[in-house]
């Protein structure tokens, strides 16, 4: 086999590890999509077994929990409003799965945003995949590794592990000046005070 040849086998041989490392960040994606579909509806179950209270939010996971997704979009758009970063997440989700309201990932991304910006790590993740797609926002690998890598910091121990696999999918996406732009950009990440995000 020539230089050419060889030149060809390589070139060939890293379009197919390219692509199986996309193909892999994309199933990645997707479970983990359906990953956070699986907690919302544990956790709005959880909350609507708890004894009756009149907190707001329980209210708005009980209605999510009997899929009365429009009830409980209603409920959680006013907590939202008021800067409430679980219900800024949670709504957020809503506009992405299209669920009580109708799908627009703008909207989306313009919650997730929010609630991000308080330091909530769940709309961290949602935001970071949301970047690395280019859904509701540009396609922005190092705001999406940014973002990533600020939730992985806060994760708990049971999304940690899953959470690392999408940020290291990311990043294989990446130069290493970019990867070292992204990691800048979340260590100097602080949470902003509801006034300063608007």
């Amino acid at each position: 086999m020539g230089l050419s040849g060889a030149w060809a086998f390589a070139r060939r041989a890293a379009g197919l590890i390219m692509q199986k490392a996309r193909d892999r960040a994309s199933l990645e994606v997707s479970f983990a999509m359906r990953r956070m579909t699986v907690f919302v509806l544990g956790l709005a179950a959880l909350l609507a077994n708890a004894p009756a209270r009149a907190d707001e939010f329980a209210q708005g996971a009980s209605a999510y929990a009997s899929q009365s997704y429009r009830h409980s979009a209603a409920i959680w758009a006013r907590l939202a409003a008021r800067g409430n970063g679980r219900a800024q997440t949670y709504l957020g989700y809503m506009y992405y799965t299209g669920r009580g309201v109708p799908q627009d990932y703008v909207a989306a991304a313009r919650w997730m945003k929010r609630a991000a910006n308080q330091g909530v790590p769940t709309a961290q993740y949602l935001l970071g995949l949301m970047y690395d797609k280019g859904l509701g926002v540009e396609q922005d690998f190092i705001r999406a590794e940014g973002w990533l890598d600020i939730a992985v910091g806060a994760a708990n121990a049971s999304e940690r592990e899953s959470w690392v696999l999408i940020r290291d999918a990311v990043a294989g996406k990446m130069t290493h000046d970019q990867l070292a732009t992204a990691q800048r950009l979340a260590y100097e990440w602080r949470p902003l005070a509801w006034r300063e995000r608007d």
